[in-house]
């Protein structure tokens, strides 16, 4: 039996930036990955997508995530990330959201395997990294057999599948039935994504399902202390939950990452959404979100987190 669980950050698009990914990187994340990039964003040179592809020298096994219909752009894009020191290309054929359906990238992919295929072959052909994809259960229905099927026949190293389908969004639960039915079905090492969210649950989905390892989106929002449960009990490791001091603390860290890595104005409007997760459960948690919420400046919202973290000391 697997005890060893090995744990990747998922791309979350708008929380998956430098600043989480170094955190969750030193919290012990096997492998974090950006948020997803336009290909054609990469090509022609925009720079917020470039702002995308920034790595921070203290995270490690960082991984781009490349999206786009257009298998020339995709090959294109994967040539010029091959340059920068990431250690691997994913491509998404996973994400539900509108803006990015209807332009026939991400999961709109799923029910065009001929696509999915030529896809990944180009991506695959263009770079020396491994190539691994992400995809769901499909669109409707367990529609994305065919379409991993494709993913291993073009090349690709990895696949990752997260157990909704794209109807579903994020309602409901993960079906990891579906996830195990692609694990037995392809030689390729697969990945589960979808409601993890310890290390009891970690270790059981991947045994049960015989994966290789497992992806950790939304649960690591504010939480990323997932990837040190899970590192630690992987090693036979004592591991004791985070007190909310110690939830507080990581807040700050992560702020004042932010602030460095962005600025201050952007840095404190993206940790508002984070710490909804950082403050989950704790009394008056909205009252002192309310207060952070109001302040402006990286000293002011620092000064507030060390009162709220004072009162649990």
């Amino acid at each position: 039996m697997e005890t060893n669980v090995l744990a990747t950050l998922s791309p979350l698009a708008g929380y998956t930036d430098i600043a989480f990914r170094e955190i969750c990187s030193k919290m012990g994340a096997s492998e974090v990955v950006t948020e997803m990039v336009s290909c054609k964003g990469i090509v022609y040179e925009d720079r917020k997508t470039n702002d995308l592809l920034l790595i921070s020298p203290n995270e490690k096994n960082v991984v781009v995530q490349l999206f786009g219909e257009d298998p020339y752009y995709m090959a294109k894009a994967a040539e010029i990330v091959s340059k920068m020191n990431f250690v691997g290309i994913d491509i998404n054929m996973g994400c539900p959201a509108p803006k990015i359906v209807k332009n026939n990238s991400g999961s709109a992919l799923l029910d065009q395997p001929d696509l999915v295929y030529k896809i990944t072959k180009e991506v695959v052909g263009a770079t020396d990294l491994p190539v691994s994809v992400k995809i769901r259960k499909g669109i409707r229905d367990n529609s994305s057999i065919e379409a991993a099927k494709a993913i291993e026949a073009a090349g690709a190293s990895r696949i990752t599948v997260h157990g909704r389908t794209r109807e579903e969004y994020y309602t409901g639960f993960s079906d990891w039935d579906y996830i195990a039915e692609v694990a037995k079905l392809l030689d390729i090492p697969v990945f589960g994504n979808g409601d993890i969210d310890s290390y009891d649950t970690a270790f059981k989905r991947i045994n049960d399902c015989n994966l290789k390892g497992i992806s950790i989106g939304r649960a690591a929002i504010g939480n990323p202390f997932i990837f040190e449960e899970i590192s630690k009990k992987s090693k036979g490791e004592d591991y004791f939950e985070p007190s909310f001091a110690d939830r507080i603390e990581k807040a700050r860290e992560h702020l004042k990452l932010a602030v460095e890595y962005k600025n201050e104005r952007l840095g404190i409007l993206e940790m508002r959404k984070q710490f909804v997760g950082y403050f989950k459960g704790m009394p008056g948690s909205k009252e002192a979100r309310d207060k952070i919420n109001r302040l402006n400046s990286y000293e002011s919202v620092d000064e507030e987190l060390i009162r709220f973290k004072e009162k649990f000391i």
